[in-house]
């Protein structure tokens, strides 16, 4: 390895800490830098990446963890049921050492983890002891897909990354590997495992990767093209899969965010799949509603359209099932052609009409399509003058190179509004991805009768508490900090306004400058008391049980202030009846 790889990727990394994560230690940036880059195919956001950070002691020499399944992340209120075939499971482990070197040690704590925690039989309760909570969490999340899914025999995938600052292998770690191997095909003999070592030179070629933004899509035929820019065109499967693909895996950043996460009936997938499976005498554009595909800009030089930031609002369920049909094995001499229509909305609003209009002809439930309300376009620029960016089209702001710790989520906002407008904490905790998928309850969390500054000031308020939460004494775990975070929101809020039931839209009352460092702490206590009391698990924090016993506890902060206000009353007249 020559030094100025190092000294280059030394840089990268001084650069990108202070950029995005300047209240990070070196280590923990590290740490997040490294799986941001090796998961880079998967799309994930920053607060996704932290999620499977595990590092700390008891890690068993795992830094970070994730499981995806169908190249989604698996989260604890993923639903999988309705997943009939050709089901992918990823497990991706990754250890990641700021460090000038690949030890022997680190191998050795992989082998010793994988043959606890990767042995299906064995009660992950039992090693509470050895492996901190949140390592288990992620295993038992692991595990119970996988055990769930297994009739469906799904092909399940085991990658190991170990980085670090290092080029050189000494023999005596890569010698390792094949030890790992054989404890995994112990512990479950139908994987496909893959170990990798991350060095200097494969981090900086990772870093250097760029999302695909600009790509060429080969058409049939002479297109229709329209005065403003877009094209009507018919487009062979094949080339329409070297489309939507970058070394044989499918560009997710193509797929917008919006809809991307819809699977649709399973009766659809499988008739579209069972179109492409046995082809007959009509062909497939004639059987299939197409693909649209919206562009910042569109130029076509011979029978080749080159497509600019390309967003794929329409004909996901064909897109994927193309997909999985040519990338497991599907005919690449096939014919057939399925229509594309190319359109470059005017502006954004526009662009967001045409993603309503066109879902609305198909069965994409309106739940897949909230990011294109009119009122998360409002939140977003409210959020810019706040100092804070709102990510309503995923990983938009982490592209532009915006500071982790300002982007905010949309499941995020969902779980502060749930937990400090709707008083449901037990539901910010229970469900992170999922408080929006239904109709009834999205519209109570983003109504546009709410004022646009209550979301400010959830997320400005929230971000103190967690940074509170991370520097209290004692220490609290990230378990521990998950489970207690959205409560303490409400409590603040509720103790602030000095009601046990309030509006929305009086939040916007609350002053987020006058609640002291010390007034947050008394809360994180007084939550933290209650959340021991009942057991201090994340099955307590999932329940009513611990809501109902903070507003016991607020009933009586409340009954002591207002009775201190009139005892303060009954002064201040007697005081001035004695004059």
């Amino acid at each position: 390895m020559s030094s100025s790889k190092l000294t280059i990727l030394n840089e990268v990394l001084t650069q990108k800490k202070s950029e995005i994560a300047s209240s990070m230690t070196e280590d923990e940036f590290f740490n997040l830098f490294a799986s941001e880059q090796i998961l880079k195919d998967f799309e994930l956001s920053y607060d996704e990446l932290i999620d499977g950070i595990v590092e700390g002691g008891s890690d068993g020499g795992i830094d970070a963890i994730y499981t995806f399944i169908n190249g989604e992340l698996l989260e604890e209120d993923t639903d999988y049921t309705g997943l009939k075939k050709e089901i992918v499971i990823d497990l991706v482990i990754i250890q990641s050492k700021n460090t000038n070197g690949f030890a022997e040690e680190a191998m050795n704590k992989f082998s010793s983890s994988a043959q606890d925690l990767l042995n299906l039989s064995n009660d992950l309760n039992t090693l509470k002891a050895t492996y901190k909570k949140e390592l288990r969490k992620k295993i038992e999340l692991f595990r119970n897909a996988y055990l769930r899914l297994a009739s469906k025999f799904p092909k399940l995938n085991i990658s190991y990354y170990y980085a670090a600052l290092a080029s050189d292998i000494h023999p005596n770690v890569e010698r390792k590997v094949p030890q790992l191997q054989n404890v995994i095909n112990t512990q479950i003999s139908d994987s496909n495992l893959k170990f990798l070592f991350v060095g200097v030179e494969e981090l900086l070629a990772l870093a250097r990767k760029k999302p695909v933004r600009v790509k060429a899509l080969n058409i049939e035929g002479t297109p229709i093209n329209t005065r403003d820019g877009g094209y009507i065109a018919l487009v062979s499967l094949t080339n329409y899969y070297e489309f939507i693909t970058e070394s044989n895996k499918l560009i997710k950043a193509f797929f917008d965010a919006n809809v991307r996460d819809y699977q649709g009936k399973i009766e659809v997938n499988q008739a579209i799949s069972d179109s492409l499976k046995n082809p007959n005498n009509e062909d497939f554009w004639w059987l299939n509603n197409g693909v649209t595909i919206t562009t910042t800009n569109a130029t076509l030089a011979s029978q080749s359209l080159t497509i600019e930031d390309p967003q794929i609002v329409n004909g996901l369920q064909s897109s994927h099932e193309l997909f999985y049909h040519f990338s497991t094995g599907g005919n690449r001499d096939d014919f057939r052609k399925i229509m594309v229509r190319v359109i470059k909305p005017v502006d954004e609003k526009s662009r967001l009409k045409i993603i309503k209009a066109t879902n609305s002809q198909t069965s994409v439930p309106i739940a897949s399509l909230r990011a294109t309300d009119e009122i998360h376009l409002n939140i977003e620029d409210y959020f810019l003058s706040q100092g804070l960016y709102y990510d309503r089209r995923k990983n938009y702001y982490k592209n532009l190179g915006k500071p982790a710790e300002q982007i905010i989520s949309i499941p995020y906002l969902s779980q502060i509004i749930t937990s400090i407008a709707l008083r449901e904490p037990n539901n910010s905790r229970a469900r992170p991805s999922t408080l929006i998928k239904n109709d009834e309850e999205y519209k109570r969390i983003f109504s546009k009768e709410y004022d646009v500054d209550i979301y400010a000031k959830g997320v400005l308020l929230q971000k103190q508490i967690e940074i509170a939460l991370k520097s209290y004494t004692p220490v609290l775990t990230t378990s521990q900090i998950g489970d207690l975070k959205f409560h303490v929101s409400m409590f603040l809020v509720a103790d602030t306004l000095k009601k046990l039931t309030y509006t929305p839209n009086e939040i916007k009352s609350v002053d987020i400058s006058s609640i002291t460092t010390e007034r947050i702490t008394q809360a994180i206590t007084s939550v933290k008391e209650l959340y021991d009391s009942l057991g201090g698990t994340n099955k307590v924090a999932k329940s009513q049980d611990f809501v109902t016993a903070i507003f016991g506890k607020l009933g009586e902060i409340i009954a002591e202030h207002k009775e201190l206000l009139k005892q303060q009353s009954l002064a201040s007249k007697a005081d001035n009846e004695s004059k």
